[in-house]
C-alpha cells in the first residue's frame, strides 16, 4: 500500500513548477520532489542484487555480483557474490562511516567515501548509496523541456560530492542524469540512468546506472539493478559483528 499512498499523493500534491513563484514556495516544492525521488527509486528498506562492470580504455571489462540490503534511510550493506576471488567481502555504510569485511583478514577495516572497493569510476559513496535527502539540501527546481532541473547541496563537508545537479523525469520524478562537482565547482563525474523497469509494487525506477568522469578519461561504469523487493531487517543485521553474515540473509 505504501508505494502506491506515495504515488497518490506526489501525483497530486507536486504541482508543475513555476518560476513566478515565491521564493520560499519554490524551495519547498524542490524539497518535496527530493522527498519524491528518494521514494520512487526504493523503499526504505529493501534487498537487491547488482552487477558492477568496470570497462577500461582498452576494452577491458572487471565485472561483480553483490547482494544489498539497506535499512532506514542511512544503513546499507554490499556482499560480493562473484567473482569467486571477491566472494564473501562485505562493505557495510552507517551513516557517514564505512567498513570493508575481508574474509582473510577477519576484521571489519575502516573505509572512506572517495575510496573504491572495486576500483573503476564508481566510488564507494556511489556503491553505498543512501537516500539522496539524507546527505543533500534541495536548494533550487527549474523546468526545462521536458525535465525538471533539480539542484542539491551537501548538508555537510563528509559527503562526497559538494553539490549535484539532477535532471529529473517530469512523468516518473526519476533522476535521468546527474553531474557532481566538487566545492571548487569542479565537474567530478557525470552519472546515467536508464533503462526504466517495473520493479513491482510501484516501482518503476531506471534498471541501469553508467558513470564517465573527466579524472579518468576512457574508463566507464555501468551498475546494472535487478531484484529489488521490499524487505525489513533487525537493527543488528547493520553492525560490524554481523558484516560475516551477511549471506545469511539471502532466500
Amino acid at each position: 500500500m505504501k508505494p502506491l499512498l506515495l504515488m497518490l499523493l506526489t501525483t497530486f500534491s507536486l504541482p508543475v513548477f513555476s518560476q513566478t513563484l515565491p521564493a520560499g514556495d519554490s524551495l519547498a516544492q524542490a524539497q518535496q520532489l527530493l522527498q519524491t525521488i528518494d521514494e520512487r527509486l526504493q523503499p526504505e528498506s529493501y534487498e537487491m542484487y547488482r552487477k558492477l562492470i568496470n570497462i577500461e580504455p582498452n576494452g577491458k571489462r572487471k565485472e561483480f555480483v553483490l547482494y544489498t540490503v539497506k535499512h532506514d534511510k542511512d544503513k546499507v550493506a554490499a556482499l560480493f557474490l562473484d567473482p569467486a576471488s571477491e566472494r564473501g567481502r562485505t562493505t557495510l555504510r552507517v551513516g557517514e562511516n564505512m567498513w570493508l569485511y575481508i574474509p582473510n583478514v577477519g576484521k571489519p577495516l575502516r573505509i572512506t567515501s572517495l575510496q573504491s572497493v572495486v576500483g573503476g569510476v564508481f566510488n564507494n559513496s556511489d556503491i553505498l548509496q543512501l537516500d539522496y535527502s539524507v546527505e543533500y539540501n534541495a536548494v533550487d527546481l527549474q523546468e526545462t523541456g521536458d525535465h525538471l532541473v533539480l539542484t542539491l547541496k551537501a548538508k555537510n563537508r563528509s559527503v562526497a560530492y559538494d553539490q549535484l545537479i539532477m535532471q529529473v523525469d517530469k512523468t516518473h520524478k526519476v533522476p535521468m542524469k546527474i553531474e557532481a562537482y566538487s566545492a571548487s565547482g569542479m565537474l567530478i563525474k557525470t552519472l546515467h540512468y536508464s533503462k526504466l523497469k517495473d520493479f513491482g509494487n510501484g516501482y518503476l525506477r531506471p534498471a541501469q546506472l553508467e558513470t564517465d568522469s573527466p579524472l579518468y578519461k576512457g574508463f566507464k561504469s555501468v551498475m546494472l539493478f535487478d531484484g529489488l523487493k521490499s524487505r525489513n531487517f533487525a537493527p543488528e543485521v547493520f553492525s560490524l559483528e554481523f558484516m560475516s553474515r551477511i549471506g545469511e540473509l539471502r532466500q
